[in-house]
């Protein structure tokens, strides 16, 4: 039995909680700290654990600790986490900056501690099943990509998340706070960026908080991306992916990043996979469709290693963040990466 300890009461706190108690591996939330007395009470109500009114009280219970705060107490937590030796569940992105996000890096190494990132789209089975369309050599190689990612601005709505409106703890917005996430993935289905070029806006007024951002990424394959990421107030519409590959011999379409549909045309096919359909084309594939909370507690259980996405896979995400807000501040210049390392070239 884990024993997990929670760092943060809000939404995605009661996300992975949820995710908890849906795993195979034996677990047991057993505390949780929150600034916000109310918030942490209700969690502990819900989760028959205990509310406590410090961090190092969590830590003092736990094997293991979701750090589920806002982005610029990533930091501190993870480092008082990994100098006790417990295992750590980072919530994305991991920190307001990448030097920051690099020296988080270099503390779970050092301290040796079974570590992952709240990069959950790669255990979505769209995004598992898009992955394993793109290796079929029939589709050809990847050409052209249109990627938009949409979400009303969450200081509003069910996530209530003002700080997300705070640049000394949010450190900007939708492009690091939501679209990390797209950085991540894009890279995992279509191979390393090589440069990018941007531009961002602030239609709300949010000091250092853009809220809309355009990108062109060129890959090592030659194909390219184009990425919209925008935080809007269309309070019914909820967070929606849309992603059109355009391979030499089919086009595949993704709408909707948990169970699709994905629809796939070719010269000899086409078709849509979509909920209990794309789990069982899955499965008959052999991918395994399992949760990153039980994905992370088998590597405590065991010793290791850690499962991707690691904090390196994540620093790598925020080296491609890091590029694209250069690129926005000089007017959408291109700035060049380096695609085997997760640091920038120059």
């Amino acid at each position: 039995m884990t024993r997990i300890g929670f760092l943060g009461a809000g939404f995605i706190a009661r996300y992975h909680a949820h995710n908890l108690g849906l795993c195979r591996e034996a677990n047991e939330v057993v505390a949780v700290y929150d600034p916000a007395v109310h918030r942490r009470e209700k969690f502990a109500a819900w989760q028959r654990c205990d509310a406590v009114d410090s961090l190092e009280a969590v830590l003092d219970a736990s094997d293991a600790v979701f750090v589920c705060t806002w982005t610029s107490e990533h930091a501190p937590q993870v480092a008082a986490a990994a100098s006790r030796g417990l295992a750590i569940f980072c919530e994305k992105p991991l920190a307001v900056d990448l030097a920051t996000a690099g020296r988080m890096v270099e503390a779970v190494a050092s301290a040796g501690v079974i570590h992952m990132v709240g990069l959950v789209l790669r255990t979505s089975p769209a995004f598992l099943a898009l992955r394993e369309m793109l290796a079929d050599p029939a589709v050809g190689r990847p050409m052209s990509v249109v990627f938009r990612d949409d979400q009303y601005i969450p200081t509003q709505g069910q996530y209530r998340s003002t700080w997300r409106g705070e640049r000394d703890k949010v450190g900007s917005g939708t492009l690091l706070e939501h679209s990390i996430h797209d950085l991540d993935i894009i890279e995992w289905l279509l191979g390393p960026v090589t440069s990018v070029s941007a531009h961002t806006s602030h239609f709300h007024e949010l000091d250092g908080i853009e809220d809309a951002a355009s990108v062109v990424a060129r890959f090592a394959g030659g194909h390219t991306a184009t990425m919209a990421s925008v935080w809007h107030d269309v309070l019914a519409r909820p967070s929606q992916r849309r992603v059109e590959i355009f391979c030499e011999r089919a086009l595949l379409t993704l709408e909707g990043d948990e169970a699709g549909p994905i629809h796939w045309q070719r010269d000899d096919s086409s078709g849509t996979l979509e909920g209990d359909a794309l789990l069982d084309w899955l499965r008959a594939r052999g991918v395994d469709l399992e949760l990153a909370e039980d994905a992370f507690l088998r590597a405590v259980r065991t010793g290791g290693p850690a499962p991707a996405p690691t904090f390196v896979d994540a620093l790598r995400a925020h080296v491609v963040a890091d590029a694209i807000y250069r690129s926005a501040q000089s007017g959408g210049a291109a700035v060049v990466l380096d695609p085997s390392h997760p640091l920038p070239a120059g």
